[in-house]
């Protein structure tokens, strides 16, 4: 079996955050489709207990009510658990789309989600607004 190498996929916004005692437990990550943004993971790989903190800190300020995806909440949970249901949604904490992980990932779903997504680091250079789905190969 050939090894599948993860991409890196470089913009893509935080948007919500699962809290828990040491910062964060993950990150809702998604796109902008035109004006509309996606919701395409709950990212909990590659955090240590520092940047748990670090990206914490950062978010704090960003807190807002309001939910930003037009494609939540899911309907039905999913087999994998990477829907995001009303139950599921009642424990986020949701920030103002203000900036940008990379987050590394197998590949995309036919249902246009992250498969095995893991936390790389955050942007400072990239405009928010500028986040769209990328591909395998580009960054």
């Amino acid at each position: 079996m050939d090894k599948v190498p993860r991409e890196p996929l470089s913009g893509v916004r935080h948007l919500g955050i699962y809290p828990r005692p040491q910062g964060i437990d993950s990150i809702i990550v998604g796109y902008y489709r035109a004006k509309d943004l996606i919701y395409v993971a709950r990212v909990r790989n590659g955090f240590v207990p520092a940047t748990r903190r670090m990206v914490y800190e950062k978010l704090k300020p960003l807190v807002t009510d309001k939910c930003p995806f037009v494609n939540l909440p899911d309907e039905h949970p999913s087999r994998w658990g990477e829907s995001l249901t009303v139950e599921k949604m009642k424990e986020c904490v949701w920030v103002r789309p203000k900036l940008v992980a990379v987050i590394e990932f197998l590949e995309w779903t036919d249902a246009d989600r992250l498969r095995h997504s893991k936390f790389v680091g955050l942007r400072e250079d990239k405009n928010p607004r500028e986040v769209v789905k990328e591909h395998a190969g580009e960054s």
